[in-house]
C-alpha cells in the first residue's frame, strides 16, 4: 500500500471503442434506415463512455437526425439488456426533463437496437467550466425532484435499492479488511485509515434505505452521461441504472469530477436542494463507499467495455479518497 503515481483523468469526451456504422449488418443498416425515413447520410459515433456497442449520431437525407444504439445479443448479451433497461425507463420518465426521449426500439439482423432523440451538444471537459457545472447541477435538482414523487409506471420497472446494491457491490473495505479481497495502492498516508474507510462505507446502505421509500435517481451520475446543449442546458443520458435512493448520492457522485477541478464542491453539495436532510456525513459515506468500488474494481475489464475503464475506475477512486482525506483532515 505504498505511494503510486496518480493516474491523469481519462479523456471523457473519447473514450469508446465503438463500430463504425459501415460496420453494422446490412440488415439492421436498412432496418434502421426504414425506421428514420430514409438512408442515412451521416453518422458521428459517440466519443464518450465505456461500451463497445454501436452510439452514433445517425442524420438522414433530409437533415433529420437521431441518436441511435446497438448491440448484438449474441456478442453483448448485457449490453442488450442495458439498452433495453434504458428503452423502458425512457418511456416512462416524466415529460419535460432534461432527458432524451426515446423514439422507438427495434431487432434486426440478430441485433437489438434503441433511437433517442439527438441532443446537440457536447460531453463537458475537464476541468469543468463553472458555468457548465451549475447548469448541470440546476438541472439535476429539476430531475431529482420530479423523481422523488415517480409516475407509477416507472415504479411498475421495480427499479433496484440503493441500499442493497451498496451491500452486494459498491462496498468494498470491509471485504479489504477481511482479506477476501486484494487491497488497492493507496497513499503511504492514507494506508492506515482502512477501519476509518470500513466504518463509514457500513453506514450507506442504512442512510440509502431511510430516506422515501420510492424515490428514484440516475444510479450512475457521471460526466460522462451529461451532454451540454449548445444553449447551455445540461441533459442527462444513459437511464440504464436507475434505482431508489437518496439523490444525494448521485449528487456526490458526479461531483467528484468536481473536485477534480479545484471547485468548492463542499459547498455545492451543501447548497444543492438534494442534500436537505441527508445525515451530516452522508458525503463522506459515499466518498468512502465510492473510492473503495472504483479502486477495488479498477483491475476489472469486462469484455463489454472499454479498456479506459481501469483509467476512469482508477482515477475517480483517488479522486474520491483524496476529496474524503481533505474532507477529514488526513494527513
Amino acid at each position: 500500500m505504498g505511494d503510486v503515481p496518480a493516474d491523469p483523468a481519462p479523456p471523457y469526451h473519447a473514450t469508446a471503442l465503438r463500430p463504425g456504422w459501415d460496420e453494422l449488418p446490412a440488415g439492421l443498416r436498412s432496418a434502421v434506415a426504414a425506421r428514420l425515413g430514409g438512408p442515412v447520410t451521416a453518422v458521428r459515433v459517440a466519443g464518450a463512455g465505456f461500451t463497445r456497442g454501436f452510439a452514433a449520431v445517425l442524420t438522414t437525407a433530409d437533415g433529420a437526425s437521431a441518436f441511435v444504439k446497438a448491440a448484438t445479443p449474441a456478442d453483448q448479451p448485457r449490453l442488450v439488456d442495458w439498452y433495453a433497461r434504458e428503452a423502458a425507463v425512457l418511456a416512462r420518465l416524466p415529460a419535460g426533463l432534461p432527458v432524451p426521449r426515446l423514439r422507438w426500439t427495434l431487432d434486426a439482423a440478430g441485433w437489438y437496437a434503441i433511437c433517442l432523440d439527438a441532443v446537440n451538444g457536447r460531453t463537458p471537459r475537464l476541468p469543468w467550466a463553472p458555468s457548465e457545472l451549475a447548469a448541470t447541477l440546476a438541472g439535476y435538482a429539476e430531475v431529482a425532484a420530479a423523481l422523488a414523487d415517480p409516475p407509477a409506471d416507472l415504479l411498475a420497472l421495480d427499479p433496484p435499492r440503493l441500499a442493497d446494491l451498496a451491500r452486494e457491490d459498491i462496498i468494498w473495505w470491509g471485504e479489504v479488511a477481511a482479506g477476501r479481497e486484494p487491497p488497492p495502492a493507496l497513499p503511504a498516508a492514507l494506508a492506515d485509515r482502512l477501519p476509518e474507510l470500513v466504518a463509514l462505507e457500513s453506514r450507506l446502505p442504512g442512510y440509502a434505505a431511510a430516506g422515501p421509500p420510492d424515490a428514484l435517481i440516475h444510479g450512475d451520475l457521471r460526466l460522462d452521461n451529461v451532454l451540454i446543449g449548445r444553449d447551455g442546458r445540461a441533459w442527462f443520458c444513459d437511464w440504464a441504472w436507475l434505482c431508489r435512493g437518496p439523490a444525494w448520492f448521485d449528487l456526490a457522485g458526479l461531483l467528484i469530477t468536481g473536485h477534480a477541478s479545484g471547485l468548492d464542491v463542499d459547498r455545492l453539495f451543501a447548497d444543492h436542494p438534494t442534500t436537505a436532510g441527508a445525515p451530516a456525513d452522508a458525503l463522506d459515506v459515499t466518498l468512502a463507499a465510492l473510492a473503495g468500488y472504483f479502486l477495488t474494481t479498477a483491475a476489472a475489464t469486462p469484455p463489454t467495455a472499454s479498456p479506459l475503464i481501469r483509467t476512469h475506475n482508477r482515477w475517480s477512486g483517488e479522486q474520491a479518497l483524496a476529496w474524503l482525506a481533505a474532507r477529514r483532515g488526513w494527513a
